[in-house]
């Protein structure tokens, strides 16, 4: 029986839970032609998934070129640059001879490190990073590939707050000014940091500010993702109880990939005529939280002592708000309002804390049970 729960790559339509409304929203804003889109949810909650799935929509792949680029591993504006030429160079040459030689001919900046394909006649994207010596330069000549295009594009850039991290801190006035000038293609800006991203796309000061329409991406309702579970275990035959599905649930949060991970292996270990029930559930979670045990052990030896103390107060209180009144410093014997502060900011920073409407939390659930079991 093929596992209906999946966790990694392309989800088929059949087994792509909920996002209705979503999606249908994402794919009217990527047919209309002239509107960028900011997406935004904690990771792992599946705002990559719901691109991908409103990519692989007929009347989308019909009328528009997508174009996917993960920029979380980046850190300059090289690497940056790098993997989206890449990206168009991949998906607009393949699309004709005609297009593989725009590409070739406008990006002049590389053209000398191409490779090339005896067997296909066409030439290869042999380029290395170290191959971009002028990545402003580079990326203009990107985008103008992209308005060369012969059919309306779709960027889609996942983890977007990068940018702001890079050592150039004139990277996002550069694109804005290049993604402003686009004609032939439109944006999906999606991001796992919310205030980061709130910052970039709301505050008057920066270049992005109002420059998308922002879709905030929630949890999927628990009575939906139950009856995604319940039928997809009833049509193999087996059983699910509603405690184990509420279970997964809460602890979660209504994680997407921590409750599909769990109920795939939920799913292979059930068998006809004994139900998966709270106790099967709350094992396979157990065992997720052990399997990541030496991740998280690594991650707190690289914490100083106030930042590990701030830590396990958030984890405690799930969602810690006016963490640095007297009364949470009182509660959890925290050093100060000071000491909070630079802790919080480190937190905030490495990406362990995430904030949302003033109530501060630990991004990863499943390393939110780990510090409450350890």
């Amino acid at each position: 029986m093929e596992n209906p729960f999946i966790v990694t790559g392309k989800i088929k339509p059949e087994y792509f839970c909920d996002r209705v409304e979503e999606s249908m929203r994402l794919v009217r804003s990527i047919l209309s032609g002239g509107e960028n889109v900011v997406i935004i949810s904690p990771r792992r909650l599946g705002k990559t998934g719901l691109i991908n799935f409103c990519f692989e929509k007929s009347e989308v792949k019909e009328n528009v070129t997508t174009i996917m680029v993960d920029i979380l591993r980046t850190s300059t504006l090289q690497e940056f640059t790098y993997l989206l030429g890449r990206a168009v160079f991949k998906t607009l040459g393949s699309r004709s001879q005609k297009m593989m030689k725009n590409i070739v001919d406008t990006l002049l900046s590389l053209r000398g490190s191409f490779g090339y394909d005896p067997i296909q006649n066409t030439p290869t994207f042999d380029i290395k990073l170290g191959d971009i010596t002028n990545p402003a330069y580079t990326l203009e000549e990107i985008f103008d590939c992209l308005e060369k295009a012969d059919q309306h594009c779709v960027v889609a850039i996942d983890e977007f707050q990068q940018i702001v991290n890079y050592p150039d801190k004139k990277v996002e006035a550069l694109l804005r000014s290049h993604i402003q000038q686009s004609g032939n293609a439109n944006f999906i800006f999606a991001g796992s940091q919310r205030h980061i991203m709130d910052e970039m796309f709301l505050d008057h000061a920066r270049p992005f500010y109002q420059s998308a329409t922002i879709m905030a991406l929630k949890p999927i309702i628990e009575e939906n993702y139950a009856a995604f579970v319940t039928s997809n275990f009833n049509a193999c035959g087996l059983e699910v109880t509603p405690e184990a599905i509420a279970t997964a649930y809460s602890i979660f949060q209504g994680n997407t990939y921590y409750m599909q991970k769990t109920f795939r292996e939920a799913f292979s270990s059930s068998v006809e005529g004994k139900p998966c029930d709270k106790a099967l559930v709350e094992g396979i979670i157990n065992d997720l939280m052990q399997d990541s045990g030496h991740k998280y052990s690594e991650t707190l030896a690289r914490l100083t002592l106030p930042q590990k103390e701030l830590l396990y107060a958030i984890a405690q209180d799930r969602r810690a708000q006016h963490v640095t009144s007297a009364q949470f410093i009182k509660r959890h014997r925290l050093q100060s309002a000071s000491s909070v502060q630079a802790a919080m900011r480190k937190l905030l920073e490495f990406g362990i804390v995430t904030v949302e409407q003033n109530q501060y939390y630990v991004e990863d659930q499943l390393f939110q049970l780990w510090l409450l079991n350890n």
